[in-house]
């Protein structure tokens, strides 16, 4: 019996002194990495002027639109104040990336600035000159007249596990602190492959990103997220709070997504990503069960937009997309993620569900419009208004979803309040086969019998004959 005490006395020693020992190689390792990643750490201060003026809101439902038309209105009954200019200082981190003076930061604590300022760790301080910008990713790079600086190692974000010890870097208060040298957290990757979307103050949404629990405070937006051997590992771009302040939620953009656009940032190239041309959806328990998909696999087509690389591919609404390139796309982050990832002008391969049998598509990737009133445009060439009612072509899928026959005509997808068409009795998801007498096949069709109507005229429908009144 005394053996076993000993045992188990001298065994809990050994435990005991384990920790210890594991302890001490965690201090010693955040120690050295801020020693070393430390001094290529750099606040960044840049100054963005604006133009403002007085102007009224009466929570008008356009808000944030140009083309809002109670704008004019206010514009014409109150007289505006003459605009003044503002300036707005950012205040964010970087990380040197070479050693004539390339530091690698977020986009949008440099984007529409003016003037930019760096301060070294050592207290230098240089004007900085943006070298480029990709608002999509959220990264620039920028640029300041200095050689032989430190730099830092970039790692691989792939090798990362939950779990994994990190350090994050930054500046958070810049230059609002006297002290030049970066300040230091630690915490664990606590998820990986995290989705933020574009909420509040963030005009863009976020993919793929890295969650840790070590503290990123404001400030630290661009400075570094650094591996136990002192690699970077991501940037610091966001942190989910109630307050402004750091409440346990920081997020990274992972540096492999940087490193594939670091020299196109150098070089200030456009950095382009890839796009299929459509609008797809989640499929829920209900749409797994009516198209007979049995695992978690699939998304469905909503929408195909004119002129794109799905609709020249021959992709339809109401297609599923089972897998990219032989990859399993379980839901809509999948397909968005693998597409943005890929080569604009690159052969992709995707496997569909059409009609409840399997078929190969092979598509060629495009160039992801900029502005998103173009995709707006794209989506509305296939529509069609008149008098208070929009209209589309009857497809596949609505054909389905409407449990019609017919294979040609339009379909009421949009009523206008108080128009002539809600005054009608027309519905939505109504088929619209016939305006006076004249057989309704298509948008086209229906644009050309429509701009000829004047006063009362008669439709068909799949419910029966409706007057419309002018």
């Amino acid at each position: 019996m005394k053996k076993i005490i000993i045992t188990l006395i001298l065994t809990g020693c050994f435990i005991q002194t384990g920790y210890s020992a594991r302890a001490v190689g965690l201090e010693e390792a955040t120690v050295k990495v801020a020693e070393d990643v430390g001094k290529s750490v750099v606040s960044i201060s840049s100054v963005i002027k604006e133009k403002v003026g007085t102007q009224f809101y009466f929570g008008s439902p356009f808000e944030g639109e140009t083309d809002d038309p109670f704008q004019k209105f206010f514009e014409d009954f109150f007289e505006r104040s003459p605009e003044r200019e503002y300036e707005r200082m950012g205040l964010g981190s970087g990380v040197i990336i070479k050693k004539d003076g390339y530091i690698l930061t977020n986009a949008h604590v440099v984007s529409k600035a003016e003037d930019v300022v760096v301060k070294l760790s050592d207290g230098r301080e240089f004007d900085a000159e943006v070298a480029g910008v990709d608002p999509k990713s959220d990264l620039a790079v920028i640029k300041i007249d200095a050689d032989d600086l430190p730099v830092s190692d970039l790692g691989d974000s792939s090798d990362l596990k939950i779990g994994n010890w990190v350090v994050a870097i930054g500046n958070p208060f810049g230059f609002a602190i006297e002290n030049p040298e970066p300040t230091v957290t630690v915490g664990v990757v606590s998820a990986l492959q995290r989705y933020l979307p574009a909420l509040g103050d963030r005009r863009i949404g976020y993919d793929g990103l890295i969650q840790t629990d070590a503290a990123i405070n404001p400030g630290n937006s661009g400075g570094p997220l650094v591996n136990l051997k002192g690699e970077v590992v991501g940037i610091n771009v966001a942190i989910l709070t109630r307050t402004g302040g750091y409440q346990g939620l920081g997020f990274a953009i992972p540096i492999n997504k940087a490193k594939k656009i670091i020299d196109k940032l150098i070089k200030g190239q456009e950095v382009l990503y890839g796009w299929l041309g459509v609008s797809i959806q989640d499929l829920n328990q209900d749409l797994r069960n009516y198209f007979g998909i049995k695992k978690k696999e699939g998304v469905i087509i909503v929408k195909v937009y004119q002129d794109s690389p799905a609709k020249k591919a021959g992709l339809k609404e109401g297609d599923l997309i089972l897998t990219y390139n032989q990859k399993s796309v379980k839901t809509t982050r999948d397909l968005v993620r693998m597409v943005t990832d890929s080569e604009v002008g690159q052969k992709a391969n995707l496997v569909i569900l059409r009609n409840g049998k399997e078929k190969n598509i092979d598509i060629e990737v495009g160039k992801r419009p900029e502005d998103v009133r173009r995709l707006k445009q794209l989506t509305n060439q296939d529509k069609a208004n008149f008098r208070g009612m929009s209209v589309k072509n009857l497809d596949s899928y609505l054909k389905q979803k409407l449990g019609v026959k017919q294979n040609s005509g339009v379909v009421v997808i949009e009523l206008e309040d108080d128009s002539p068409a809600e005054a009608s009795g027309l519905q939505r998801g109504d088929l619209i086969e016939e305006i006076e007498n004249k057989d309704i096949k298509n948008i086209q069709n229906f644009k050309e019998v429509t701009d000829s109507v004047k006063g009362s005229c008669l439709i068909k429908t799949n419910r029966g004959y409706i007057v419309l009144k002018e």
